[in-house]
């Protein structure tokens, strides 16, 4: 699988209807409280992004999908309770209108293309959320995959 930058498609284009004037729904899940307080405030100043849901566990985004239904799920790829291929398994089995999204600190090259073969549409680096999220989350929410590129060796 190749780790190529796809951009959101332009208005019109994609899974998401062009017309639908409401918010893309996400919920995040990282067990660290004050990443999730940062990814939702960069989340919520986006036209356009509502964050429905937060939680640090994978028991908890399994209620919260259910209740919420979100489109896009943000998902650290190493939560205490799941391990991130299986997890992003778990999720799109038991909720598969619900895209993820998975950030991550690790920078190893071969967690994209594994997180995408596990049914992920997006991953993004932790160190380039803030200029890569909304991005990836628009991707997702429009069904095309986003990856942040590799980091610079050297």
């Amino acid at each position: 699988m190749s780790a190529d930058l796809h951009l959101v498609p332009p208005p019109g284009d994609g899974d998401r209807r062009s017309s639908d004037p409401s918010p893309i729904r996400v919920a995040l899940v990282d067990d660290h409280v004050l990443m999730r307080h940062s990814l939702r405030a960069l989340l919520e100043r986006e036209e356009g992004i509502e964050v429905v849901s937060e939680t640090d566990s994978l028991g908890s985004a399994l209620r919260d999908l259910r209740r919420q239904r979100p489109e896009v799920l943000v998902l650290d790829f190493r939560i205490p309770d799941g391990a991130g291929a299986e997890t992003i398994g778990q999720l799109r089995a038991r909720a598969p209108g619900t895209e993820v999204v998975v950030i991550s600190m690790d920078d190893n090259p071969a967690l994209p293309p594994h997180a995408l073969a596990a049914g992920a549409l997006g991953f993004v680096r932790k160190d380039l959320a803030d200029g890569e999220l909304p991005q990836a989350v628009r991707a997702a929410a429009h069904g095309q995959s986003y990856v942040s590129p590799p980091r610079a060796s050297g």
